[in-house]
């Protein structure tokens, strides 16, 4: 496992050598906006199910979040940045543990950017594991873990909101979840080159 401070980039003559071997890429998107923009239908169902499962064991309130009061102000609260920060993090690790091997892997990376965090992999690996690493982080945090909280009364304000950022930001995740079920068989395996995902059999 390798820590950079940018994410890894797209090699031709990794991806020309790939094709000779009979490699399919991934029809998704080729620009971290486009994929953004792709994702937020994703970004409102996975709000969605998170709050539907919070509001099982403490209703959400907008006040409680200081959204719904006589008047407007701004205030920066750098603990809940560092919150999110952390959070980030702790979402990027969540992929980063399911990678098989990845401690000892020279082509498994992790790090952070002025974008938010990431960790990737160019080691190959079957369907079914590149969807668990996929889905892993949203599953956990906000989806498990307000099961958990919820039914041990720990359900605060600050958690709700984290819970909910991290299901908001794990819209790509479920962008990328719905493309490899799309286009790749069963029984398939994949490999990253940059930004780029490939599939064989």
């Amino acid at each position: 496992m390798k820590i950079k401070t940018k994410l890894p980039e797209f090699n031709e003559d990794v991806h020309l050598e790939l094709i000779n071997n009979n490699w399919v890429p991934l029809k998704e998107p080729k620009h971290v906006v486009s994929a953004i923009f792709l994702s937020l239908p994703f970004m409102m169902i996975n709000g969605l199910i998170s709050s539907g499962i919070i509001n099982l064991f403490s209703p959400i309130s907008l006040r409680e979040f200081g959204l719904l009061s006589d008047s407007i102000s701004l205030t920066i609260d750098f603990g809940v940045i560092l919150l999110i920060i952390l959070l980030v993090i702790f979402h990027e690790l969540l992929h980063l543990i399911f990678i098989p091997n990845f401690i000892n892997s020279d082509n498994t990376f992790i790090g952070l950017t002025w974008f938010g965090g990431f960790a990737a992999t160019e080691e190959v690996m079957s369907k079914s594991r590149f969807i668990l690493i996929t889905i892993a982080p949203f599953l956990i945090i906000s989806v498990v873990l307000p099961f958990i909280l919820g039914f041990f009364g720990l359900l605060t304000s600050t958690l709700k909101f984290l819970i909910i950022v991290n299901s908001l930001a794990s819209s790509v995740d479920m962008l990328n979840l719905l493309l490899i079920i799309k286009q790749v068989p069963n029984n398939s395996i994949l490999i990253n080159n940059g930004h780029k995902t490939y599939w064989n059999h």
